[in-house]
């Protein structure tokens, strides 16, 4: 199936590795043409090397609040064009609730939350008929995660932000998507199992809870969210698609 990404313009924030990153390797394998993100200058750089000509790399902070202007002025500058974002930002701190203290709050609120809104305002102002905006959240936006108290308290938010978008500019041909990660095989996911007393064990434990018996890779999560962001999705809009093999047990 053709998804209609040949020549199309995003910009995939989070991009250097990860989710982001995969997702970006899936766009521009189908023709489109991608401005990454990443905080760190040299990652960025290399990241979008690794990808072509079909791809520049831009240093920028989400939390920053003239990043998103500037990315959007990028695509344009560079590409022609601007159809689309993927918000995916890093994952706040690990904790309980009285482990977290307020500034690891406020710091994750200024990138997780209030940085992904202020992107998803400005790309909404931007993008036209056939435009895409879409966030990588979590399986939290529907159950809380034990020890990660922060992602708990601001995925839903910006799931429900999300969802109070898609239909604010639905009129006017704009769609807003939420891709829902689960144990996917990633720096991020290794870091968690990783902080556990046995991380084998941990690792065995999540895959048992999986109907898939396994942890997703990363390519895996990309195809989805491309798909998503694509103009073959264009009756899509407003939903917030798991990619956990199957650990979501309700509709």
């Amino acid at each position: 199936m053709d998804l209609g990404l040949k020549d199309r313009v995003y910009v995939v924030t989070g991009a250097t590795r990860g989710l982001g990153n995969a997702t970006a390797r899936e766009l521009v394998a189908d023709g489109a043409k991608v401005v990454l993100t990443g905080r760190n200058e040299k990652s960025v750089a290399d990241a979008a090397a690794a990808l072509g000509p079909g791809a520049v790399g831009v240093a920028a902070d989400n939390a920053d609040p003239e990043a998103a202007g500037r990315l959007i002025a990028t695509a344009r500058e560079r590409f022609g064009r601007f159809d689309g974002v993927l918000i995916s930002v890093g994952g706040p701190p690990a904790g309980f609730a009285a482990d977290n203290t307020d500034e690891q709050w406020q710091s994750a609120f200024e990138s997780v939350f209030l940085g992904a809104v202020r992107l998803a305002r400005t790309a909404a102002a931007e993008l036209e008929d056939g435009g895409v905006i879409g966030f990588v959240l979590s399986g939290s936006v529907h159950e809380p995660i034990p020890g990660l108290t922060i992602s708990n308290g601001l995925r839903p938010g910006l799931a429900g932000f999300a969802k109070s978008l898609a239909d604010e500019l639905g009129p006017r041909g704009v769609r807003v998507v939420g891709l829902l990660p689960g144990r996917v095989d990633t720096d991020r996911v290794r870091e968690l199992d990783g902080a556990s007393a046995d991380p084998e064990a941990t690792r065995a434990a999540s895959e048992a809870r999986i109907p898939l018996r396994r942890y997703g890779v990363p390519e895996e999560f990309g195809r989805a969210a491309a798909f998503l962001l694509s103009p073959a999705a264009s009756y899509v809009t407003g939903v917030m698609l798991p990619v956990d093999g199957g650990v979501r047990h309700g509709f």
